[in-house]
C-alpha cells in the first residue's frame, strides 16, 4: 500500500507521525464487489472495524494498492478459508498477473485506479522508510487526472 491524503503531511517535520490527520467528517462506505483491490486500485482509508463498524471512509486519506502477483493456489486458500467470496475470472486474471491485495476486497471503498504509471507505483513502494513506514524523503503527488 501507498497511503496518502493526510493534510498534516503538507508541513510535517521529518519525525512527525502521519496517517491520523484529516477532516472531522467521514464518508459513507460505498463498497461494491465489482471494484476490487487489484494493483493500481485507489481506495479510501478508514479506521478499523472495532471503532468503525459501518466501514466509513476517511474524509481525505486514501491508498494506492501495490501488491505482488498471487498464485491460483493462494486465491483458492483465501476462498476456502471463508476470507473471500468466489473469485471471478477477471479478479483471478488481475491477481495472478499484476497482483493486488484481495484480502481487502469488500471491506474498503475502491473508487478509482491508476491507468498509467504502475511502474511509478512500484518505485514509490520501494522507497526507503522509517520504522513507521514513512518515506525517509517525502514523496509528493504532483499530477493526477480524473477520467470518467
Amino acid at each position: 500500500m501507498i497511503q496518502t491524503g493526510d493534510p498534516d503531511s503538507k508541513k510535517a517535520t521529518p519525525d512527525q507521525h502521519l496517517g491520523v490527520g484529516g477532516p472531522s467528517y467521514k464518508i459513507a462506505a460505498e463498497i461494491q464487489p465489482q471494484f476490487y483491490h487489484k494493483k493500481g486500485a485507489l481506495a479510501a482509508a478508514r479506521q478499523g472495524d472495532a471503532v468503525n463498524p459501518k466501514k466509513q471512509s476517511s474524509g481525505s486519506q486514501f491508498y494506492i494498492v501495490q501488491g505482488a502477483p498471487l498464485t491460483n493456489s493462494q486465491l483458492d486458500a483465501l476462498q476456502s478459508s471463508g476470507r473471500h467470496a468466489v473469485f471471478t475470472s477477471e479478479e483471478r486474471e488481475s491477481y495472478t498477473t499484476i497482483g493486488g491485495t484481495p484480502h481487502l476486497d469488500n471491506a474498503y471503498t475502491v473508487f478509482g485506479e491508476v491507468t498509467e504509471g504502475l511502474d511509478i507505483v512500484d518505485k514509490i513502494a520501494s522507497a526507503s522508510t522509517d520504522s513507521r513506514n514513512r518515506p525517509l524523503t517525502d514523496i509528493r503527488i504532483i499530477h493526477a487526472s480524473i477520467i470518467k
